[in-house]
């Protein structure tokens, strides 16, 4: 029973489910959000969730160019991705 507890606590922990660590720079060095939106759906990805996580990243839900469900994590600053997730 113990160990489930601290299974459980573990699990439940926001370093369990945290996405990356993408900057540490100064958000005056952040590209603009709603211009890296903008360029994103301009190669053809269609947004349904934009946030910024604890990570500092610009991390995006929504489709590819190929009509693919993805999850991406950018940094802001460079505006690359630092980890994606496709499904299907």
């Amino acid at each position: 029973m113990r160990k489930l507890l601290l299974l459980s606590l573990v699990l439940a922990s926001p370093l369990a489910v945290a996405g990356p660590q993408c900057t540490t720079a100064d958000k005056a060095q952040w590209q603009d959000q709603d211009q890296f939106q903008e360029a994103l759906k301009a190669q053809g990805y269609e947004i349904k969730k934009f946030k910024i996580t604890s990570g500092n990243c610009y991390e995006i839900y929504g489709w590819d160019k190929d009509k693919r469900k993805v999850e991406i994590y950018f940094d802001p600053v460079s505006g690359q991705a630092v980890k994606t997730e496709i499904e299907g």
